[in-house]
């Protein structure tokens, strides 16, 4: 089982996606939780997401997040990508789509300190 915490959905939209994201995969018995954890991303580009950790297989988690993206017309961050070259560094760093439907609108690069318990902020952000 994977999870993620650099997944968000678009502010004002976050109980309702998790709600549904949690109904649909039991009616599916897919396992896959999401719950929102109570923190808000800004970006200058897309706006401001409210992010959700889940729990679950990642290819499911991807297929569900772009048809929330599409069920709510809504974007979307799709986290979980890993940088290709391993670096030792004082941060952590992890790699998400905006997605508006099938399209991917842009690219951010997370970071978050190795040490503590900090939140994932936003680095960079670059639009297609």
């Amino acid at each position: 089982m994977s999870d993620s915490e650099t997944f968000g959905v678009e502010k004002g939209h976050g109980e309702e996606v998790v709600a549904w994201l949690n109904e649909h995969a039991k009616s599916q018995k897919i396992k896959l939780e999401a719950r929102l954890y109570g923190y808000t991303v800004s970006t200058k580009n897309f706006g401001e997401f409210e992010m959700f950790s889940w729990i679950g297989d990642v290819q499911v988690a991807r297929k569900m997040i772009i048809k929330v993206s599409k069920r709510f017309k809504v974007k979307v961050i799709e986290g979980g990508y890993k940088p290709k070259e391993k670096v030792f560094s004082m941060k952590k760093f992890d790699f998400a789509k905006v997605k508006k439907g099938d399209k991917t609108v842009g690219q951010l690069k997370f970071a978050a300190t190795r040490f503590g318990n900090a939140h994932w902020e936003i680095e960079e952000e670059e639009r297609h």
